[in-house]
């Protein structure tokens, strides 16, 4: 007898949710897709995507395939106190964009970000919200957020113009240097 109902677990699960969230995400954006959503459309119980990928935040990230969770964002750039998170924050950006796979998702991300205001929530939403909101609140001194705001300016600006419009001057530098000059900037954001 054919089972019925949603399937369990298995091998091409965990595949299933990610290609449900890519598609959820990308058609509803990251505040409106949910959990039950992207669980529908992956033909599973939402429990079962909770138990693959934990928060939403952490299942958006795994559907652009960020190498660590949101959550752990703070954490890896606070790794060695707020003097080096400046060129932590650097590199682990530019770790992420420099892997193919991970930058096609961002650029997709990023060009609908100019393209509709829905994109523009998509960006604003994660990248504000869920990674470097989690940022502003170990950030000591006065206006934390413009801060981060600030911070996330200078990234996403150099993004822009290495990864997207391919500024020759930044498209074509060591990804070593520009974590060089960058650091020492978004360090200053961060101690000011």
């Amino acid at each position: 007898m054919a089972r019925t109902g949603r399937r369990p677990g298995g091998e091409d699960t965990r595949g299933a949710i990610l290609a449900a969230a890519r598609s959820e995400f990308a058609a509803k954006g990251f505040h409106r897709a949910t959990m039950r959503s992207i669980a529908g459309e992956a033909g599973v119980d939402p429990a079962l995507v909770h138990h693959y990928f934990g928060t939403k935040e952490d299942l958006f990230g795994a559907s652009i395939d960020l190498p660590l969770r949101p959550a752990e964002v703070a954490e890896k750039v606070f790794a060695d106190g707020a003097t080096h998170a400046g060129r932590n924050l650097s590199t682990l950006f530019f770790t992420v964009w420099e892997k193919p796979e991970t930058r096609d998702s961002l650029l997709a991300m990023l060009r609908g970000a100019f393209a509709t205001d829905h994109g523009s929530a998509v960006l604003r939403e994660f990248f504000g919200s869920a990674l470097l909101g989690r940022v502003a609140p170990r950030l000591e001194g006065p206006d934390p957020d413009l801060r981060v705001a600030l911070i996330a300016s200078h990234l996403v600006g150099v993004a822009m113009l290495r990864y997207v419009i391919g500024f020759p001057a930044l498209a074509n530098a060591p990804v070593e240097r520009l974590i060089d000059m960058i650091a020492p900037q978004i360090q200053a954001y961060v101690t000011m």
